[in-house]
């Protein structure tokens, strides 16, 4: 209990019988309501030395006066006025707020009674072991008697109010405890999509392999995080994961939807990682799984999720920031200014393996930095670099032309800017652009692909926390490359010799979902995805439908 059923007027009269040795209330007393002040002064101080010890004394904010005209709220007409004006004036041991103010009809706070007390106690022995002064004879004299009637309360008091001071100093040390909390989201799918033919090989001929995979499907997806603080600056982060949802086989990677996770049921864990702030400003993270540029990286996007944004895996953020593929490693948060900040992370793909030389650095890696920037409230910046390695010729993303060269590893250096801007608090446009550029060891020349995307975004639409979103975008796209003969991909997969060029089609994403909140746990956005030239290859449109739940907790 923080307060006490007391009013400052009636403390003043406590105050005052201490002080004057009277045991009577002033002539007012008939004005005190029913349920007011007792009288009997032994009772009081018994009712004082049994308060809960659980706060601290505070008298920061109190502010001596010297003369009861300077608190501006009290009037000659107050039923304790002259105990007031004795305290203030003969005594000198009342205090007023700093605005001057007494506030007599206002509760008074365990703080404030045990600060207001504890100055008239010391008073009290200033006078009693004063040779000289204002006191008078017979008030020493009343005061002597009144100690020693009341020693016994009185040393429990000042015994109480040392165990509000120990204890209040143990728990600011001690205020921090250890705690882990459980958070969850479970997402079930219904997703199909419509018959096609594709182009298979060679992507240049006609659309005559038929889509291996185009019923309809059920599936889940579940994540447990459990969050422990050790301290108010640290977090350990435990991901649970396990699913049986995944897209139906496919000749492309362009129709993967943003949810999937087929662990065949199997509970793995998703993500070991611990984040540790250095200072107001700085704060490192370090992980053995779940750690890369995704997971450091701040969206521009600000509605980039698995489970309750876009549908699509490529509609989630610029697929730069997933190369690599990476991990375990480390990573940092600077805020550098109050808009500006910058990410930076190493993450590798294999870094428990000790086999054929990988590790921690030799198998595949990457490193980023992002650097955000909000030169307004409704403006939101974002250039990343990501600099990459990979052993098999896969930039790791899974979307698009991921896989950039037959055989052989790459070094890969790719550049990317996000941009959102929020119109109004309906509306918000974003996109994003991102290039690459791969070589070889050893090997003359490169591959370049690049990829964008351009979305609105409607918060609330038909309704408070609704989200209806429509992308529209191209994947990463292989635009040039001139490898060595034999070495490039777009010609290989045209048939041809590997000779040098481009892909000779672009594939067009074109997405529209519509998130209902049902409640405050559970949404519900059902989505279709277009996507024209899938592969960027002369294969049939394909359409996918899906209906996601999401459920948290």
């Amino acid at each position: 209990m923080n307060s006490l059923s007391i009013h400052p007027w009636r403390w003043v009269v406590l105050s005052s019988v201490l002080l004057t040795g009277y045991l009577s209330i002033p002539a007012q007393a008939s004005e005190i309501p029913q349920d007011g002040f007792q009288t009997n002064s032994a009772t009081t101080l018994e009712t004082i030395a049994n308060l809960e010890p659980d706060q601290s004394i505070d008298t920061a904010t109190i502010d001596a006066v010297t003369s009861v005209s300077q608190l501006s709220d009290v009037k000659p007409t107050d039923w304790a006025f002259q105990a007031l004006q004795s305290l203030v004036e003969r005594y000198g041991c009342i205090a007023g707020y700093p605005d001057k103010t007494f506030r007599g009809n206002r509760a008074i706070t365990r703080y404030e009674f045990a600060a207001g007390l504890n100055s008239c106690m010391d008073r009290i022995n200033d006078l009693i072991s004063s040779t000289t002064g204002t006191a008078k004879k017979e008030d020493l004299e009343s005061l002597r008697k009144l100690q020693e009637q009341f020693s016994a309360e009185l040393s429990t008091l000042r015994g109480r109010v040392d165990n509000l001071e120990t204890k209040t100093a143990t728990l600011e040390k001690q205020q921090f405890s250890t705690t882990t909390k459980l958070n969850g989201q479970v997402i079930l799918g219904l997703q199909g999509r419509s018959r096609n033919n594709a182009a298979f090989f060679p992507t240049n001929g006609p659309a005559t392999t038929p889509d291996p995979g185009t019923n309809v499907t059920l599936g889940y997806s579940s994540n447990l995080s459990l969050t422990t603080a050790f301290s108010p600056t640290s977090l350990l982060l435990v991901g649970l994961q396990a699913g049986n949802l995944t897209t139906a086989p496919s000749l492309n990677n362009d129709v993967r939807l943003s949810y999937e996770s087929n662990t065949g049921n199997n509970l793995f864990i998703s993500d070991l990682t611990y984040r540790q702030l250095l200072s107001r400003n700085i704060a490192v993270i370090v992980g053995a799984e779940g750690l890369n540029a995704i997971n450091v990286f701040r969206g521009a996007n600000r509605v980039e999720s698995a489970g309750a944004g876009p549908i699509s895996a490529l509609a989630q953020r610029n697929p730069i920031v997933g190369i690599g593929a990476g991990s375990a490693g480390a990573g940092f948060d600077w805020q550098i200014m109050p808009r500006i900040s910058l990410q930076g992370v190493y993450s590798a793909g294999n870094a428990n393996s000790p086999n054929s030389g990988a590790g921690l650095f030799n198998g595949p890696h990457s490193m980023g930095a992002q650097l955000t920037f909000a030169p307004t409230q409704s403006i939101d910046l974002a250039l990343q670099y990501v600099n990459a390695y990979s052993p098999t010729g896969d930039l790791g993303t899974g979307i698009g032309d991921s896989q950039v060269v037959g055989d052989g590893p790459i070094n890969t250096n790719a550049v990317g800017l996000s941009a959102s801007w929020r119109m109004n608090p309906r509306v918000t446009l974003g996109g994003w652009t991102g290039l690459t550029r791969s070589t070889l060891p050893g090997v003359s020349g490169g591959v370049d692909t690049f990829n964008w995307m351009t979305y609105v975004n409607l918060p609330d639409f038909g309704g408070r926390g609704n989200l209806a979103g429509l992308y529209v975008g191209q994947p990463p796209r292989i635009t040039s490359s001139d490898l060595p003969s034999g070495q490039n991909l777009p010609d290989l997969l045209r048939g041809g010799l590997g000779l040098p060029g481009g892909q000779e089609k672009a594939t067009t994403h074109i997405e529209a979902f519509y998130r209902m909140q049902v409640s405050d746990n559970i949404s519900v956005t059902p989505g279709v995805m277009v996507i024209l030239n899938p592969a960027n290859s002369n294969s049939d449109t394909i359409t996918v439908g899906a209906i996601r739940t999401t459920f948290t907790f």
